[in-house]
C-alpha cells in the first residue's frame, strides 16, 4: 500500500449544520493540504448513533471519495445502541471506530457519569469489541464554565483547566483496565505533557494511543489575549508556552502516536458572539505543519510518515478497513 496521509479527526458537520461545513468541502481542503483520507466525528446534528444514521451519512459522501471517507459512531449508555454500534463497525468498512465524549464539548453526546462510562467499557468488553474507542477527555466536575467571560477570552483556558483532562484520562485508563477492555483506547487531542506521561505509562499494559492537533503544537494560550482571541477558543483549550514546547518534544520522541487536526469549523459570528462556539478549522494548518514546521523542529521523513500514516493505519486496520 502506497504511503498516504490520514487525518483521523475531523468534524464535517453537514445535515442541519451544512452552513458550517460539508463532507465535500472538507475533501477539497484535504486535497489542498495533502491529506487523502479523513475520519469524521459523530457529534453531528443529528448525531450518528445507529445503522440508519450511518446509511444517511454515507449518502452525503461524494461517490468518488467513498474509499477515502470513514466515520465514528457515537457511544451512549444504552445497551441496544452499543450493540448496534458494534454491528455497524463490523458491517461497514467506513465505520472506523466508536467515539465517547467523557464531558460536554460541542453537541449532545456527553457521557458525564462515571457509572455510565464504566458500563460502556464493560459492555464493549463483554460484546467482544476490539476496535478503537476514541475518547474526548475532560472531566465535567472539574470544568467551570461560569468563569468564562467572552470579554476576556483567556478565561476559557482557565475554565477548562489541565487537571480536567488529566483526571479524565486517569479515569479512562482505570476503567479500561478494570474492564479488561480488548480494543484500543485512543485519547483524542491530548494537550498537556502530564497527560502524555499517563498514556505512556499505561501503554505497558493497555492497548492505548493518543493524538495531538496542529493548534496545540503551533499556538499557546496567549492567542486568546489577542484582539480576535475568541477565534482561538477550542476544547480542550490552548495551553501555556512551556506546555506547547514539551508537547513538540514528546512528539519528536515518539511519545505521541499521531497528528489529528480536530478540524471544527463554525461561522465567525458564532464564535465572536453568543453562543461563542469552540473549535477551529485546523485542517487548514496541516500542510504548513507537516512540510515546514515539523522539519524545522527536527523531524525526519520517517517520523513524519509514522505520525501522518503508519501509526494510524496500524491502529485502525485490524479488521482490514483500508484494504
Amino acid at each position: 500500500m502506497k504511503t498516504i496521509k490520514i487525518d483521523p479527526h475531523v468534524h464535517c458537520r453537514d445535515s442541519v449544520q451544512s452552513y458550517k461545513e460539508t463532507i465535500a468541502h472538507v475533501f477539497q481542503i484535504a486535497n489542498n493540504q495533502g491529506v487523502q483520507k479523513i475520519f469524521d466525528m459523530p457529534n453531528t446534528n443529528p448525531p450518528i448513533l445507529s445503522e440508519n444514521d450511518v446509511k444517511n451519512r454515507l449518502k452525503l459522501v461524494p461517490k468518488n471519495r467513498l474509499k477515502d471517507y470513514y466515520l465514528y459512531i457515537g457511544a451512549t449508555s444504552n445497551l441496544d445502541q452499543l450493540k448496534q454500534a458494534i454491528s455497524c463497525y463490523h458491517k461497514y468498512r467506513q465505520v472506523i471506530g466508536i467515539k465517547m465524549f467523557a464531558g460536554h464539548s460541542v453537541g449532545s453526546l456527553a457521557i458525564v457519569s462515571l457509572k455510565k462510562q464504566k458500563f460502556i467499557y464493560q459492555t464493549l468488553t463483554v460484546l467482544g469489541y476490539r476496535g478503537v474507542l476514541a475518547v474526548h477527555c475532560e472531566k465535567e466536575e472539574l470544568l467551570n464554565n461560569k468563569i468564562f467571560n467572552p470579554q476576556k477570552p483567556f478565561t476559557h483556558s482557565l475554565s477548562r483547566p489541565k487537571i480536567a483532562e488529566i483526571q479524565s484520562i486517569k479515569e479512562q485508563i482505570q476503567m479500561a483496565s478494570l474492564a479488561k477492555f480488548k480494543g484500543i483506547l485512543h485519547i483524542c487531542h491530548i494537550s498537556t505533557p502530564q497527560s502524555v506521561k499517563l498514556v505512556n505509562q499505561a501503554q505497558k499494559s493497555l492497548r492505548l494511543t493518543c493524538g495531538v492537533t496542529p493548534h496545540h503544537l503551533l499556538w499557546n494560550h496567549l492567542k486568546l489575549k489577542e484582539n480576535n482571541g475568541l477565534l482561538y477558543k477550542m476544547n480542550p483549550p490552548l495551553r501555556s508556552p512551556s506546555d506547547v514546547i514539551k508537547l513538540r518534544k514528546m512528539l519528536l520522541e515518539g511519545k505521541i502516536n499521531w497528528i489529528e487536526t480536530d478540524h471544527a469549523p463554525h461561522q465567525i459570528a458564532e464564535k465572536i458572539y453568543p453562543p461563542y462556539m469552540s473549535g477551529f478549522p485546523s485542517l487548514m494548518l496541516y500542510n504548513d505543519l507537516i512540510k515546514n514546521k515539523l522539519p524545522s523542529w527536527g523531524f525526519n521523513p520517517s517520523q513524519i510518515n509514522k505520525l501522518t500514516f503508519l501509526n494510524i493505519m496500524r491502529a485502525f486496520n485490524e479488521h482490514n478497513k483500508f484494504s
